[in-house]
């Protein structure tokens, strides 16, 4: 009631039941199926559960087999049939109207398609944080740890500004603005400390500084070297598959190395691995060995060589002819290395308890020499994680000025005439440009030597300038290598060759703290200037001269007259 329209009785509410009034029409959904109350639904008002027979004779048995949209088109025939022709045209002017409706609501929808697809971009665009927001997150880390997702996302949305800063950068913010805080949030989510987290943002680009972060928080890969002394590689990866080990070879550079998957056994107390038949050795330490190059029959010097593993390999190469002195300052370390030269049945090795930097004075003359000098172990952080935290501006300084000493020590005790050698290789498993680069280019300096190609194909290339500091060219055919572009740890490696023996006179406007740092000369060693005590002494002796008196000078003077030679 209420309704003037003719087909309104559609819109009055079902009483006890149902009936689908003419003019009505079945509205289907997206789907295909048919929406709520769009077909007649009969209700027995008694609620008896007798069968219900609709008014095309169909009983409701039947009508349940048939799809719902199946029942919709049997339905919708006879009201048409039934309409007359007023009512088909006012029902296709409703259809018509339903379909400009529905497409001025698409329309809408469109429109509004774009804009919110702008705030979302809006939204998304990352903002620093005020000084008060961080302020309060400094008082929470305090007392609860950090929620690392939203650091994490932080350090994205960061990163996706500073790669396009003229664009991306939010007004009135400067460049440092946005790296301090990723330092911050970086130094939060990865647990490094602020000093190396500075030091490393200098090496690397940004990019690659956060594969380098990722790398470290992953293991390297288990790796073995086969000792050729006793087996072959072939026979050694066939005895260990057969005792359930997962392995492969190390990689077309390596003759002898071999990646470990997973085992079943442990690797390190295989019968194998008893009988000396292989070294459990990172792929990185093979290749210090392997830019040596010894060759058979030579005198070799492993300046730094606990645990033993490089002094074994150099062996092997040599198939223990010749002589390799192995010798490390911690007397603790090198029982290990006995332990490790006797298993793997090394014959050729002299071990010894000295300070490198000793070493010219205890016995020289070699023909190479391996120096793996002690260093902060930046290259190792998988390995031991408390280098993130543990290592400040000291210890690196500290670590370069007992690198340089070693170096300069190393270089001395090798022999430039000897014909065969003459090469010195510097490694450290660290990547730090003060304890690496910085230590060669002094080298190149303070002696008589050149770098050469260290023979390995694979590699990053030495940095030749590094901040406000600029290095000797050759240092391009130095080595770096990194645990997120070779997976293995971060190494350092450079190649000198000596072409003389005498050492080059120090300059006068050097500080007296270098010249500390040099050990003493080698017996052979060529010096172009009298010594500074003969000075003194000639000296000395025209002072005594100038106080003689005049009758004794006098003689004196023509004694040494009479010595003279005459003159023919």
């Amino acid at each position: 009631s209420g309704f003037s329209d003719d087909n309104s009785k559609w819109l009055a509410p079902a009483k006890a039941k149902k009936t689908q009034p003419k003019g009505n029409h079945v509205e289907l959904s997206s789907d295909g199926e048919v929406e709520e109350g769009s077909w007649e639904m009969e209700e027995e008002e008694d609620g008896s559960s007798e069968e219900m027979v609709d008014d095309y004779g169909a009983s409701s048995s039947e009508e349940e087999e048939l799809l719902p949209i199946e029942k919709a088109a049997l339905k919708q025939k006879p009201d048409r049939e039934g309409l007359s022709e007023d009512d088909s045209e006012e029902e296709e002017e409703e259809e018509e109207e339903a379909e400009e409706a529905s497409k001025q609501k698409m329309g809408q929808k469109e429109e509004e398609g774009p804009d919110l697809q702008l705030n979302l971009d809006i939204d998304e665009q990352f903002k620093l944080p005020t000084s008060e927001e961080i302020e309060k997150e400094d008082i929470l880390f305090i007392s609860e740890p950090p929620d690392l997702h939203v650091i994490h996302q932080r350090i994205q949305g960061n990163m996706e500004v500073l790669q396009d800063f003229g664009v991306k950068r939010e007004e009135g913010r400067s460049r440092q603005e946005y790296l301090a805080l990723l330092r911050r949030d970086m130094a939060a989510y990865y647990s490094y400390s602020d000093f190396l987290l500075s030091k490393l943002m200098d090496i690397f680009p940004l990019p690659e500084l956060i594969n380098f972060l990722e790398a470290n928080e992953v293991p390297r890969p288990v790796t073995i070297r086969t000792n050729t002394l006793k087996t072959r590689r072939r026979d050694l990866a066939q005895a260990l598959i057969n005792r359930g080990v997962n392995l492969d070879p190390l990689g077309k550079w390596s003759k002898t190395g071999l990646v470990i998957y997973d085992s079943t056994v442990p690797i390190g107390a295989t019968p194998e691995y008893l009988a000396g038949h292989y070294m459990l050795q990172g792929a990185s330490s093979l290749l210090p060995v392997m830019a040596l190059a010894p060759q058979e029959n030579e005198r070799i010097l492993d300046m730094c060589c606990a645990p033993g593993g490089k002094t074994s390999y150099i062996a092997q190469l040599m198939k223990n002819t010749g002589m390799i002195l192995a010798n490390d300052s911690s007397a603790e370390r090198l029982r290990s290395v006995v332990g490790n030269l006797h298993r793997l049945g090394v014959t050729n090795a002299v071990v010894s308890n000295c300070d490198g930097r000793q070493f010219p004075k205890v016995l020289g003359g070699f023909d190479r020499v391996l120096l793996d000098a002690p260093c902060s172990g930046t290259g190792v952080i998988s390995k031991d994680p408390a280098v993130k935290t543990n290592k400040d501006e000291k210890d690196i300084l500290r670590c370069a000025h007992l690198q340089k000493e070693l170096i300069l020590s190393a270089i001395d005790s090798v022999n430039a005439a000897s014909e065969t050698g003459g090469y010195i290789v510097y490694c450290t498993c660290s990547i730090m440009v003060e304890e690496n680069e910085w230590v060669v280019d002094y080298a190149l300096k303070k002696r008589n030597v050149r770098l050469v190609a260290t023979g390995l194909d694979f590699g990053k290339e030495g940095f030749t300038r590094f901040k406000d500091r600029r290095f000797h060219p050759s240092l391009k055919s130095t080595r770096r290598f990194y645990p997120h572009t070779h997976n293995m740890d971060g190494f350092f490696i450079a190649k000198f060759k000596k072409f003389s023996n005498a050492i080059p006179q120090a300059q006068k406007d050097e500080q007296p703290a270098v010249e500390a740092a040099a050990p003493s000369t080698v017996p052979d060693t060529i010096i172009t200037d009298p010594p500074p005590k003969k000075k003194k002494l000639e000296e000395s002796k025209a002072d005594k001269e100038q106080k003689l008196p005049q009758p004794a000078l006098k003689k004196k003077r023509s004694l040494q007259a009479q010595r003279r030679p005459v003159k023919a």
